[in-house]
């Protein structure tokens, strides 16, 4: 079975390549166009075609160290690994790593596959009123014990911070708070921050391994800050000590035997990311802003229908609470997120991820809002331009208007009862 994402991706391009009008929300791509000098760099090394170092090469390493070490985390290019995504860097530490999986509930879609093809079990735990991404940290003691109890063995904490799905990321105070009991828990913290440079307000954002820095390892990459998602570009910080080094050879080794090394071109356009020059570094905020604007926009618009909704802080995500609707939706035939999703997509050609693909049972839907700059790189380039009146431009407009009548549609029939 495909991933959710992938899935409901490929759906809807079917639809739209029949010619039908949906308003594609199911899925996170970053929807900008590659920057002028990383095209540049992918060209120049299209002859490169050796194998590389596993772990990367030295430049490419240095590069990624580098970059952490101007974000207050020191870093040597030993104690990092690139790989083709983060996906693949996450799915190898679970291979190596002991012990059971503890997830937020909900998380991205791929965590518990990946832990399932490893032999892992997942206890899932929620996530707090304040963001996602995390869990709530008492609930996160209770469940563990609990756990323990029954015979798990959950060794290992997934963090994704910033959230996908909820588009919000936990503040110092609670991702502290998390990081104490889930070192009293005696749970190690993988915390996948690919939405750090995305964070709205970038003085927010606090990493992980900043604030528990021998306990924590960080993954990254340039799939959404840089919109490079088909590019494959992953990176993993590992703690600076014993078990880091050892944490490093492990999962070394276990590249070696599944993907051998990242493409050359493309690592020769990662370490030019890496290294942030000036023109990147305005790219990157200019998708920050452009994110947050219409993120913003679309929140407008779900709240207004009278939904629950996080205020989007990070990335291009929402996560509405459709829980007000249930006795209208229930007359539609609607009972879960899977159907209201359905239904959304069947009836008004706007396409949303369930909460079930993340591990939720309510009634609850990603949208994510990263599709609606552009099918074309002039219109991304034109939605980048625009900046912080980007909800403005027509085909942004129109279909944030579709997305509010299906959902007044829908809120009309709790009004009548």
């Amino acid at each position: 079975m495909l991933s959710p994402t992938l899935a409901m991706n490929e759906a809807v391009r079917l639809r739209q390549t029949r010619g039908e009008q949906v308003v594609h929300l199911a899925f996170g791509e970053a929807g900008l166009p590659v920057h002028p000098l990383l095209r540049d760099a992918l060209r120049d090394s299209s002859h490169a075609n050796a194998y590389g170092p596993v772990a990367g090469s030295t430049r490419l390493r240095s590069s990624v160290a580098a970059y952490y070490s101007r974000r207050a985390l020191e870093t040597e290019p030993s104690q990092v690994v690139v790989g083709p995504g983060s996906k693949a860097l996450l799915y190898a530490l679970l291979l190596v790593l002991d012990g059971d999986l503890v997830l937020p509930r909900p998380c991205w879609v791929s965590y518990e596959p990946q832990a399932r093809l490893v032999g892992k079990e997942v206890l899932r735990v929620d996530i707090p009123a304040a963001a996602g991404g995390v869990p709530d940290p008492e609930a996160l003691r209770s469940e563990v014990g609990l756990a323990r109890e029954r015979g798990l063995d959950p060794r290992i904490l997934i963090l994704n911070h910033p959230d996908n799905p909820t588009g919000t990321h936990a503040d110092a105070d609670l991702l502290a708070e998390v990081l104490a009991v889930a070192r009293d828990c005696g749970l190690f913290v993988l915390s996948d921050e690919i939405y750090a440079e995305l964070v709205h307000l970038p003085e927010t954002f606090v990493s992980a391994a900043v604030l528990d820095p021998d306990n924590v390892v960080v993954t990254g990459g340039l799939s959404k800050s840089h919109a490079l998602g088909g590019w494959r570009v992953g990176v993993l910080r590992a703690p600076p000590n014993a078990f880091g080094h050892a944490l490093i050879d492990r999962l070394t080794s276990a590249a070696s035997e599944i993907w051998s090394c990242l493409p050359a071109p493309i690592a020769a356009a990662a370490e030019v990311a890496y290294a942030e020059p000036e023109a990147l570094v305005e790219f990157v905020a200019a998708a920050r802003t452009l994110h947050a604007t219409v993120s913003e926009a679309a929140y407008a618009v779900v709240t207004d229908a009278g939904l629950a909704c996080r205020p989007p802080s990070a990335a291009f995500y929402l996560y509405p609470d459709f829980e007000s609707l249930q006795a209208p939706l229930a007359e539609r035939g609607i009972t879960t997120s899977t159907g209201l999703s359905e239904h959304l997509l069947e009836d008004f050609a706007v396409a949303v991820l369930p909460g079930a693909a993340f591990g939720d049972g309510g009634l609850r839907a990603r949208v994510a809002t990263s599709l609606l700059y552009g099918a074309r790189d002039e219109e991304r380039w034109e939605a980048l331009s625009a900046g912080s009146t980007a909800a403005d431009l027509p085909r942004v407009r129109s279909s944030l208007l579709q997305l509010a009548e299906a959902l007044e549609t829908l809120a009309a029939g709790a009004e009548q009862r």
